[in-house]
């Protein structure tokens, strides 16, 4: 949720409906009094009511506090517009030679404040105001719809606004960067510009030397929100991520729970509960912390999103603390709750099905013997033979364990994808970086670093549940004869393996959730050191958050473990 900057900009400025653009179709060729009675005839079009212009206008390169970028030069009026007249943010509107006014998503990039001197294609000016208008796209966008782009003219791809007197305006043009004229127009219905837009096309498509584009409100709105548009793709997938590894994470701490919980199982049915009533009894309590961390989660997000969707200088209003509506509030509470109940039922319903006397005994279960496991892991080290024993013993938290590196894996590398594409094109060793790619980098950041936590989160948790189903067969293993660190590093090891096979699945399903996302295209990989970095650090970190609880339950008192058995 946003304060709609665009529309309110657009009701302050008196926005255009449609934004009509004259080009002389040869460098060589000048503008004539009969081309721009082309742009005349337009607006005295069926459905155009009001009109502002045409007013001559150029290319030219902005230098301003050691940085550089392309922008269009508009020659304005001092007199009030009654189609498009910027709102001013801060100082004064054009009105003499030698002054100009920068759009403001322009001059928040540049630093360049009211009174500020810069250069534009060389000549200095004073910069006399900033303002806001919604004819073109802020700052990096302001290039008209109809504007490709060129490699001999880098700027272009990266462009702002500046108004300047009419007289300057012409003065800057050359014969590179020859003088074209933009026209306002308002129309009596602005959701057929569209439609205006195609006749206006059809009629003067065969005119020359002089050639006309319009550009549509409905255009420069869409270029406006591709930065949020843009997020919101990015916050979707790494919703999407952050949801599986919550899963997962549930999932693990609700089975080292249970295993906590036999000998409370047994007491619940022995009193006269029914396996029904202790299945909701162990649901309940995961329903209520499921319902507090979404209550928390709402609260937090909502103090985040206007980091995340931040709409800059460039446009009206802001986005401020959003309200967070009932529907919306649902939402997150389902969401929350169907988390907790997938990864929560089915170890609920197993627990509340085991018989009275063996929850009352809580005896361990006997592992599954495989011929061929005991066969490959005889010859190992006894860490890595007990580490392979205990992670076969426990498939479905191995799967578990791989899937949560799988997904972190595959959601760094495809963040990794996007920053690499979003940097891949700069503009000169002088020049702005894009406020779109460091809405973008900033964005992946928070993502990644949350795919980060939360995959400690589970590493720890993984480790923490295994610890404690393998309290017995480990002290077992100390009472034939292997020390506590032997058995800490069986521990580590056991998470390890899965861990490596998740790392490894993940480089190349990182490039596929990029390439899903992005509908195909061509993917730039990023630095293979970089990937090595990722493959490695998920291989180590992740094993290395498991050694806390892994030396906690290696140093637990033997005895005291083997005298609860015989218990």
């Amino acid at each position: 949720m946003t304060s709609q900057p665009y529309e309110r900009t657009r009701a302050a400025t008196h926005g255009p409906d449609a934004v009509v653009r004259l080009n002389a179709t040869h460098p060589s060729h000048v503008l004539t009094d009969d081309d721009l009675g082309m742009l005349t005839a337009v607006a005295k079009r069926p459905g155009s009511v009001a009109q502002s212009g045409p007013y001559p206008s150029t290319w030219g390169v902005v230098r301003a506090h050691g940085h550089a970028t392309g922008a269009q030069v508009e020659g304005r009026d001092p007199q009030t517009a009654t189609v498009d007249q910027p709102k001013l943010t801060a100082g004064r509107w054009v009105g003499s030679e030698g002054a100009i006014v920068m759009e403001a998503g322009l001059a928040g990039a540049l630093g360049v404040n009211v009174g500020d001197h810069v250069t534009v294609s060389g000549r200095p000016f004073t910069v006399f105001g900033l303002a806001v208008t919604t004819a073109v796209a802020p700052y990096p966008a302001a290039c008209l719809a109809t504007c490709e782009p060129d490699a001999d003219k880098p700027e272009r791809d990266n462009s702002g606004l500046v108004w300047a007197t009419r007289a300057d305006t012409r003065a800057l043009a050359t014969a590179t960067n020859p003088l074209y004229y933009v026209m306002n127009l308002k129309l009596a219905d602005p959701e057929s510009a569209g439609t205006f837009a195609d006749q206006v096309m059809r009629q003067m498509s065969f005119q020359a030397p002089a050639i006309a584009s319009v550009d549509t409100w409905l255009d420069i709105r869409h270029r406006d929100a591709r930065t949020t548009d843009t997020v919101r793709m990015d916050l979707l997938v790494g919703s999407w991520l952050l949801g599986m590894l919550a899963v997962a994470s549930v999932a693990v701490l609700v089975g080292g729970r249970m295993a906590d919980q036999t000998r409370r199982v047994g007491l619940l049915k022995a009193v006269g509960g029914t396996p029904k009533l202790v299945a909701a009894v162990l649901l309940a309590e995961y329903l209520v912390i499921a319902v507090a961390a979404a209550a928390s989660g709402i609260g937090v997000g909502a103090l985040a999103a206007p980091m995340l969707t931040s709409t800059g200088a460039g446009l009206l209003g802001s986005s401020g603390l959003p309200p967070v509506t009932v529907p919306e509030a649902a939402i997150v509470l389902a969401v929350a709750l169907l988390v907790a109940i997938s990864a929560t039922f089915i170890p609920a319903v197993r627990a509340a099905r085991t018989s009275t006397v063996r929850a009352l005994l809580d005896a361990t279960r006997t592992p599954k013997r495989r011929a061929w496991l005991i066969a490959l892991s005889a010859w190992l080290p006894v860490p890595l033979l007990l580490g392979l024993r205990l992670a076969a013993r426990r498939p479905r938290r191995a799967a578990l364990g791989a899937a949560s590196a799988a997904i972190t894996v595959s959601g760094i590398v495809a963040v990794l994808i996007a920053h690499q594409r979003i940097n891949s094109q700069p503009f000169g060793p002088d020049a702005l970086s894009n406020p779109l790619a460091d809405q973008l980098d900033q964005t992946m950041l928070v993502i990644t670093a949350m795919i980060g936590i939360l995959a400690s989160i589970n590493a720890i948790f993984i480790a923490w549940a295994t610890v404690l189903d393998a309290r017995r067969s480990s002290a077992v293993a100390r009472a034939l004869g292997a020390s506590p660190p032997q058995v800490t590093s069986a521990l580590v090891a056991a998470q390890a393996i899965p861990v490596l096979a998740g790392a490894v699945l993940g480089l190349p399903g990182g490039i596929l959730l990029y390439t899903a996302v992005r509908h195909g295209g061509t993917v730039t990989l990023p630095n293979p050191l970089w990937l090595a970095a990722v493959l490695l650090g998920a291989v180590v970190l992740i094993p290395v958050l498991t050694v806390l609880p892994a030396r906690v339950g290696a140093r637990r008192s033997l005895a005291e473990i083997l005298q609860a058995e015989n218990a």
